[in-house]
């Protein structure tokens, strides 16, 4: 019997310390993720609104009716950052098969930073959490397999914080405060349903082409530049495309997005989903 018992004891320990270690991982990761996305918050809420009102009879008309579209009170000055929750199927770079994922983002509107972290499978019950982190110009990007083995572990370098720059500026039609002149993106004519839109900030910049419908929505943003779908990141994508518009708080936003990478004249789509929950920060 004892050696039974013996037996039974290293086994419940073969299988209880990774599932420990698993645990403690996954709530040090989450933990690390959130203390990101709260620094975010809180930066935000410290700054004032970066909003230049007579700049407003400058715009583009496209523009113009977009926002008049995305506020139909007014724009909400208040608002300093956002909390979004989505869902829907991801393609892992390199990859061509779709799986269902998770994914939540912080950023703030008043500058470019964001936290964006999701959980998504990979072989049979094995899951890995990716996350892309964009603060004060610098950038990080990582993966953990079961949220502790790491897999990718990206840092900053010049164009991936431009890419990143981009990023936020591809992800703002869920929070269009940010597009208002005086912020960081300012805007170029270009025919009456399109405008260039630049993004100016920690001496980066980047630009997209943005597409607007007749009933003045964002339907969307194309990157200037093709992508390199070599890569073991899909970065910002170059391609988004967004749908569904909701009234949220006062806000119009996009409820349906698919993201894309894009190269000779071709879309390569790899995350197609919905924003299932979305949380304005206000002052």
């Amino acid at each position: 019997m004892s050696l039974r018992r013996n037996a039974l004891i290293a086994l419940g320990l073969v299988v209880a310390v990774p599932a420990v270690w698993i645990g403690w991982s996954a709530w040090s990761l989450r933990a690390e993720i959130t203390g990101r996305e709260d620094a975010v918050i809180a930066d935000a809420g410290e700054r004032p609104a970066p909003f230049d009102a007579a700049a407003m009879e400058t715009l583009p008309d496209p523009v113009r009716r977009y926002f008049e579209f995305a506020f139909p009170d007014g724009p909400p000055l208040d608002i300093s950052a956002v909390e979004v929750e989505m869902r829907g199927q991801f393609r892992r770079p390199l990859m061509e098969n779709f799986e269902p994922t998770t994914a939540r983002q912080v950023a703030s509107t008043r500058k470019p930073d964001l936290v964006f972290s999701a959980d998504t499978p990979i072989v049979g019950p094995l899951w890995a959490v990716a996350y892309d982190v964009f603060v004060d110009g610098e950038m990080e990007m990582g993966a953990k397999l079961l949220s502790a083995l790491r897999v990718v572990d990206e840092q900053g370098t010049p164009e991936l914080n431009r890419i990143s720059l981009r990023r936020w500026l591809l992800e703002s039609p869920a929070w269009p405060m940010a597009l208002l002149p005086g912020g960081p993106v300012s805007w170029e004519p270009i025919d009456d349903s399109h405008a260039r839109a630049v993004i100016s900030a920690y001496g980066l910049q980047s630009s997209m082409i943005v597409s607007f419908r007749d009933d003045g929505s964002i339907s969307a943003l194309d990157a200037e530049e093709d992508g390199d779908l070599e890569t073991p990141y899909h970065g910002s994508g170059e391609h988004t495309e967004r749908s569904d518009y909701r009234l949220v708080d006062g806000v119009r936003v996009p409820m349906s997005f698919m993201i894309a990478r894009a190269a000779d004249g071709e879309i390569h789509p790899f995350w197609d989903g919905r924003i299932t929950s979305i949380r304005f920060r206000r002052d």
